[in-house]
């Protein structure tokens, strides 16, 4: 079993590529609108009540979904979380993400602004024009306010203390998430923060073998 969470203010429109490519069930997670004070465990515990707790297969994260995943992993052990452009630790936010939670500049400027600049959020992203453009635009869109101030804030002050371990899956070219010192078990060439789309065939082989015990975590 696949399950599967998108990334910050995405649906499963980024898995359009990879889901027909996996081999075996898949099931969405889609977003929950979150509550007034909600933690960000609190909240993962939500998503979580939908999935058994015995049940067994890769929890697959993109992004902001990854954090999630780790949440949800906490609660459903047997699961193994795989992050695709994410993090496995709240270490690993890179320098930038770190100085605008520093200084509080998310709170000025959410991101429902790229609406408004979506060729930087191309740039930034990593989105090649065309298809992946126009998919692009779609989800600035569709972005809902409420949600995207909630998970910024909750990114940026994750506690990922006793966190569980974790399959990195990282692109060479990501700009939100760009590889650090610390190690990644599969690095995909020329992947930006928009891989799970533009390059599913290479994403869905690692998940396929490690869906069949054949990779390595």
């Amino acid at each position: 079993m696949f399950y599967l969470i998108p990334g910050l203010g995405a649906d499963e429109r980024v898995f359009g590529r990879l889901q027909p490519l996996l081999r075996g069930e898949t099931r969405l997670l889609p977003w929950l609108t979150p509550e007034l004070g909600e933690t960000l465990p609190q909240y993962a515990a939500r998503m979580a009540a939908g999935i058994p707790p015995e049940a067994e297969g890769l929890l697959v994260g993109v992004s902001f979904g990854g954090v999630v995943g780790l949440e949800i992993n906490r609660l459903r052990p047997r699961l193994r979380t795989v992050l695709i452009s994410s993090i496995p630790d709240a270490s690993c936010l890179p320098p930038l993400l770190k100085v605008v939670r520093g200084s509080g500049l998310y709170r000025l400027f959410p991101p429902q602004w790229l609406k408004l600049f979506p060729r930087a959020g191309q740039w930034y992203f990593g989105v090649q024009n065309g298809e992946e453009y126009q998919l692009f635009k779609q989800i600035l869109r569709d972005m809902e306010p409420q949600y995207t101030r909630w998970a910024v804030a909750r990114l940026l002050h994750w506690d990922s203390t006793h966190v569980g371990r974790s399959i990195q899956i990282l692109g060479t070219h990501d700009r939100v998430f760009p590889p650090g010192p610390t190690p990644v078990e599969y690095l995909i060439p020329g992947g930006g923060h928009f891989m799970v789309f533009s390059h599913a065939e290479e994403i869905s082989r690692i998940l396929n073998k490690l869906a069949e015990g054949k990779a390595e975590n």
